[in-house]
């Protein structure tokens, strides 16, 4: 099983960027996905994370700015950023609880994408 993240980039405050993450491989079911983060010198933080049946939680400093969403069918979840903020920027992980076809049940995460901003 892979996860592939696209979307990170360079965006002023006060912009926008939306994040996808697609799974891939021997997947029977995918539970819970979401978005992680990590800035420089802290700690890796859970940004938003969804169920199946789409029931969103999110971190207390995105509330508001920040929408986690998911296509069953294409095993993808996306992450709307709006409002950006400086304290926003880090690297943002992708992760995915999967049932194998082989039933074997685990976590996987993707390489990570770059969020930088910056005026």
């Amino acid at each position: 099983v892979q996860l592939q993240a696209f979307g990170g980039g360079l965006v002023q405050p006060g912009g926008s960027l939306r994040l996808s993450c697609a799974a891939s491989g021997t997947i029977f079911i995918i539970h819970d996905m979401g978005w992680y983060r990590r800035a420089p010198g802290k700690q890796r933080e859970l940004v938003a994370e969804i169920t199946r049946g789409g029931g969103p939680n999110y971190a207390d400093s995105v509330k508001g700015r920040f929408t986690i969403s998911r296509d069953n069918a294409k095993n993808t979840v996306y992450l709307q950023m709006n409002s950006l903020k400086p304290e926003d920027a880090a690297v943002y992980y992708c992760n995915a609880d999967v049932s194998r076809l082989d039933y074997v049940r685990k976590g996987y995460w993707g390489q990570g994408t770059q969020v930088t901003v910056s005026s």
